[in-house]
């Protein structure tokens, strides 16, 4: 499968209409016409061609081998096969203050494998529009080194799970002895 784009936002059950109604505003300036596989999961479906709900794991990982840019969800899971393909992938984190997710992990992780230079981390509609454009037009800009044995992917997977661990760590415990 060639793709122009791929945007895969993950099977959480959070909306994330924020992404998709950039997504929409993106698609609207391109004369081109881009192929684009959008996986909304439960956000709205956006009014692009190409959109479903869920793919499956071998749909997806087809999605990835063909893609020409990569656009996800701030999952560690999401951006590890993404890289795992060979691509440093364009993110855009869910937002706890936008109700797209119960806390920021993905923000923390994201701001920290953008700070490796790992992936490409959007915070507006107008940095999502550049990388994708700039993807588009430039392969050098959107390819990564390619992991064939998953030593960098088991890394950033690791960073995944000490972040989800420092999240954890912050939030209030009670006690199971009540008095």
């Amino acid at each position: 499968m060639t793709l122009d784009v791929l945007v895969s936002v993950g099977t959480d059950v959070h909306r994330f209409d924020r992404l998709m109604e950039w997504l929409e505003a993106w698609y609207a300036t391109r004369p081109d016409q881009p192929a684009v596989l959008i996986q909304h999961g439960s956000s709205r479906a956006p009014a692009i061609g190409g959109a479903t709900p869920f793919l499956s794991h071998d749909e997806l990982d087809a999605a990835m081998a063909g893609a020409r840019v990569i656009v996800t969800h701030g999952g560690p899971a999401s951006i590890t096969e993404a890289r795992r393909h060979g691509h440093v992938p364009i993110v855009v984190a869910r937002d706890p203050s936008y109700d797209e997710h119960v806390d920021n992990h993905q923000m923390l992780f994201t701001a920290r494998m953008a700070g490796l230079g790992l992936i490409r981390l959007c915070t507006t509609e107008e940095d999502l529009t550049e990388a994708v454009d700039k993807g588009l037009a430039d392969p050098a800009l959107r390819a990564g080194t390619t992991d064939p044995t998953g030593a960098r992917a088991a890394a950033v997977a690791a960073v995944g799970r000490i972040v989800d661990d420092l999240v954890a760590a912050k939030r209030p415990r009670t006690s199971r002895w009540r008095s």
